[in-house]
């Protein structure tokens, strides 16, 4: 087999998270999942080649977008993250990654970057370093982008609480689809816990506060497996572990 030399280009730690992006958290769980040694570089989404992150090289070779990246090294590599499934469980898998990255996920993205207070207190910190009197241009038209793409979407031209109501739909049925077990799939993980664990932890990320956090919250199949997830693959990650019932 080729040795790799994969060079993971993602974001540095933010908002109580090992990356704010669920794709880059994605790929790096994915990569550790298939025990390929990788090497992760801070990177903005402007230098991207596509202009989204994550993005790999791969001995001089650039993939760019998580599902290629995962398909890029499960054929170089001889890998399959899903063996051991059978045709009808890769279909319910591809439908949850599909739930989890075209629809909850934007719904995370709204409360993230369009609800005033979590703006604030977040993504509005990523112009910090430029120029006093640039940061509130920066500011709007940064919000104002991803509320284009949230209208573009589809998503975003909703109010509030439709899109709270629709996010917790998928919230609801991926609690569901886990059930008592360790992974979505039984015992061992495969691809799709990959995002669906990136984005259920940032929406229970409790550096935010949303109508999203309070309903995975209620979960506590969910809960738990964030806090599991977050073991395995960041250990020197802080993050709140679930908290006994009461008896």
């Amino acid at each position: 087999m080729t040795t790799p030399q994969i060079t993971l280009y993602g974001c540095a730690p933010a908002f109580g998270l090992p990356d704010p992006s669920p794709f880059v958290t994605k790929t790096e769980v994915q990569l550790q999942m298939a025990n390929l040694p990788y090497r992760k570089v801070f990177a903005i989404p402007p230098e991207a080649p596509k202009g989204k992150l994550p993005w790999i090289e791969d001995a001089g070779e650039v993939v760019c977008d998580s599902t290629f990246i995962r398909a890029h090294f499960e054929r170089k590599y001889g890998i399959d993250l899903d063996a051991g499934l059978d045709a009808r469980q890769r279909a319910e898998a591809w439908a949850v990654e599909r739930l989890a990255e075209d629809h909850l996920y934007w719904a995370m993205v709204w409360f993230r970057w369009v609800d005033p207070a979590n703006f604030a207190k977040g993504p509005a910190h990523f112009v910090d370093a430029a120029p006093a009197a640039m940061r509130e241009r920066l500011r709007a038209d940064m919000q104002a982008a991803k509320q284009n793409e949230l209208h573009a979407q589809g998503l975003g031209r909703h109010s509030p609480e439709q899109i709270a109501a629709l996010g917790t739909r998928s919230i609801d049925a991926l609690a569901v689809l886990l059930g008592e077990r360790i992974h979505l799939f039984g015992d061992r993980p495969h691809a799709a816990d990959a995002i669906a664990f990136s984005v259920l932890a940032a929406i229970l990320t409790p550096f935010f506060d949303s109508p999203l956090r309070a309903a995975a919250g209620r979960h506590a199949n969910l809960v738990a497996y964030v806090a599991r997830m977050m073991q395995v693959y960041y250990p020197a990650h802080a993050w709140p572990q679930p908290q006994a019932a009461a008896a």
